[in-house]
């Protein structure tokens, strides 16, 4: 599991006042416009951004000179998001390369009150007093966080690398998310899973919605909504989606049996419920004419919440997700990690060192299990 957003610095409780936030994101395609989401999702009260930009990323906190692009929203620098929902700001005429790195800058004037938004992004995040909006320079911004706020989306369009609905979801917990890869590299599997497609010459699509902590069955009040839940809003609600690859469960089978679950003790999750679960996901895959790729949940004996009863649990659903045939296809995450002298656990040249999560090298490995050709 990762551990709740109490033990890693950020600054959703306290949110935004007269203060300027930027932020790095890599994109997997490259286009000719482009265009951000932003969400304010969890807010309980409009918030209130009073102005954006995006530009070339440049090192650290700076950008490329002569890159940076005010972004409009219906034709206006600020813009007002209401309460539980999401906008995109209008399409700008840019040039993206796929895998370039781009910078969105949103000044918020606030306060905003506590912030919709990401724990665990890997990805610097920086921080100014005042409007810095259209500084090309990082020397305003003083302050680090490994979260992204309100950004929760960068799109790009009018490439030459995709079809119609040939985009990629990556659906998960903190394994998807990519706890203990390198922060600022870019080493998680849906980003390897891109670079993948982009050496082909026909770059596609790769949306990460990992959640640290993210169950298949269950709420969380730090971890997100229970994966059947959220499945609607985070694969179907994406654009020119036609592939989604679900690796879930261990937090469900760990938190059973692990009474420092950061929600407190957590009920008994059977198998049959997970793979209730699982069919729930490939139901709504298929009523919306997505293909559902299940990928096998990875070793973790060794992990915090470790057991016997546990490990029985993940192989059985393992067993399902291989031989069930419900699954459009499979990928098996679990042989391709897993230690040739001891199946249950994390080989260690993949283990991060939690017993949990992987490593880079194990991301790198996740990754290039996937069959190209059956997505």
């Amino acid at each position: 599991m990762q551990a709740p957003h109490e033990a890693v610095p950020d600054w959703s409780r306290q949110g935004f006042t007269d203060q300027t936030v930027r932020q790095v994101v890599r994109v997997s395609t490259g286009g000719t416009r482009a265009r951000i989401e932003l969400s304010n999702r969890y807010g309980r009260t409009p918030l209130t951004v009073t102005g954006a930009t995006v530009a070339r990323a440049g090192k650290g906190a700076s950008v490329q000179d002569g890159t940076v692009r005010h972004l409009l929203f219906k034709g206006q620098r600020s813009v007002i998001v209401p309460a539980g929902q999401e906008v995109r700001s209008d399409g700008l005429a840019m040039k993206v390369r796929a895998l370039e790195s781009l910078t969105v800058t949103l000044y918020l004037a606030g306060p905003t009150g506590p912030a919709t938004f990401h724990q665990a992004a890997f990805a610097t995040t920086y921080r100014a007093s005042g409007d810095h909006r259209a500084d090309t320079g990082g020397e305003a911004f003083k302050e680090r966080s490994q979260s992204w706020y309100y950004l929760s989306g960068v799109e790009v369009a009018g490439g030459k690398g995709g079809a119609c609905r040939s985009g990629v979801v990556t659906f998960g917990d903190s394994i998807t998310d990519g706890y203990g890869s390198t922060v600022d590299a870019n080493r998680r599997y849906p980003d390897v899973l891109a670079e993948r497609f982009a050496a082909t010459g026909h770059p596609r699509s790769v949306l990460n919605q990992g959640i640290g902590g993210n169950r298949v069955t269950a709420d969380s009040t730090w971890a997100g909504e229970k994966g059947v839940a959220r499945f609607r809003h985070d694969v179907l609600g994406e654009p020119d989606v036609g592939t989604v690859i679900v690796l879930e469960g261990i937090n469900d089978i760990g938190a059973s049996a692990w009474p420092d679950w950061p929600d407190g003790p957590a009920p008994d999750v059977s198998v049959a419920q997970l793979i209730k679960g699982h069919r729930e996901l490939i139901r709504q895959a298929h009523a919306a004419g997505v293909k559902a790729v299940g990928a096998t949940v990875t070793p973790f004996k060794g992990a915090a919440y470790y057991s016997e009863r546990g490990e029985a649990k993940r192989d059985a659903l393992n067993e399902w997700i291989r031989t069930s045939g419900e699954y459009d296809e499979v990928v098996d995450l679990d042989r391709t990690l897993a230690d040739p002298a001891d199946r249950d656990r994390l080989a260690p040249a993949y283990d991060s060192g939690d017993h949990l999560h992987p490593s880079d090298a194990g991301y790198r490995a996740m990754a290039e299990a996937v069959d190209l050709d059956e997505l």
